[in-house]
């Protein structure tokens, strides 16, 4: 008996986590900037903006993911 067979691809809810990770991105953006009002550090500044553009486009690529995981479940429909 071969109990090492991999699980079948279950991707159903795929585009739900990708939604949820975009949701994720976008309040750590928000409290990323928020945090910006109690530093006075222009370094810490940068640092913060150049991780929020990091973060804007990984929310880019997620969405081009949802997209293509809809596509993908409408054609098993």
């Amino acid at each position: 008996m071969d109990n090492h067979r991999p699980k079948p691809d279950n991707r159903s809810d795929n585009v739900e986590k990708l939604q949820e990770m975009v949701h994720n991105t976008i309040e750590n953006i928000e409290r990323a900037e928020e945090s910006m009002q109690f530093s006075d550090s222009a370094e810490q500044h940068e640092q913060i903006q150049e991780k929020n553009e990091r973060r804007r486009a990984s929310i880019e690529g997620m969405k081009e993911e949802i997209k293509d995981e809809a596509a993908q479940q409408n054609q098993y429909e």
